[in-house]
């Protein structure tokens, strides 16, 4: 599944992604949520997975319109690497997870440590780790754990937050920031 970016876009979504690049100096804001005023008409997601190898560079919505294949795409990437089960992933995080990466204003894709858990995992860290939740929203697909080399966990964590769209989490001793489309709240240190 190396580089599982590739999609294939209909006529409309590549002459709509196009038509969009021509007007990025005048986005228009009418769909898109307050945090992610800013958007434009595009919304895109990399991100890569020490754990699997893989890559992810798609466009997920456009128009108004999430691409229901790359949304698949997304939740595929995002399957428990451990038992290899998928779980559709919350457009909400995916959202969040993009607005916040159009903040922090990098290339650099976000590196993917946890996006959906199924049970068995959950228990499993949770048996390891006082800081995994017994219900955790990972086992919901509702959230993910996200580093960059580029960008602290300070950052990191201020842009997610920006978003006011859902959970933010600051792991600064273990290098990441947990993000979830759950109730808007932070945590962490």
């Amino acid at each position: 599944m190396k580089n599982c970016g590739t999609i294939q876009l209909s006529r409309r979504a590549v002459l709509g992604a196009f038509a969009a690049t021509a007007v990025v100096a005048a986005p228009t804001y009418s769909n898109a949520a307050g945090f992610l005023r800013g958007g434009g008409d595009i919304r895109r997601l990399r991100m890569t997975s020490p754990r699997t190898g893989e890559t992810i560079d798609t466009i997920y919505w456009i128009e108004g319109s999430y691409i229901k294949d790359a949304m698949r795409e997304i939740s595929t990437f995002m399957r428990d690497w451990r038992t290899n089960d998928i779980m559709k992933i919350d457009a909400r995080t995916i959202d969040i997870m993009a607005a916040s990466h159009n903040l922090l204003d990098i290339n650099e894709p976000f590196m993917l440590l946890s996006g959906y858990r199924s049970p068995k995992t959950n228990a499993m860290l949770r048996s390891r780790s006082r800081g995994v939740a017994k219900n955790s929203r990972h086992m919901n697909g509702e959230a993910a754990d996200l580093r960059l080399s580029s960008r602290s966990v300070g950052q990191m964590y201020r842009a997610a937050k920006a978003c006011a769209g859902g959970g933010v989490g600051r792991y600064s001793g273990s290098n990441f920031v947990h993000m979830d489309c759950g109730p808007v709240r932070t945590w962490g240190s």
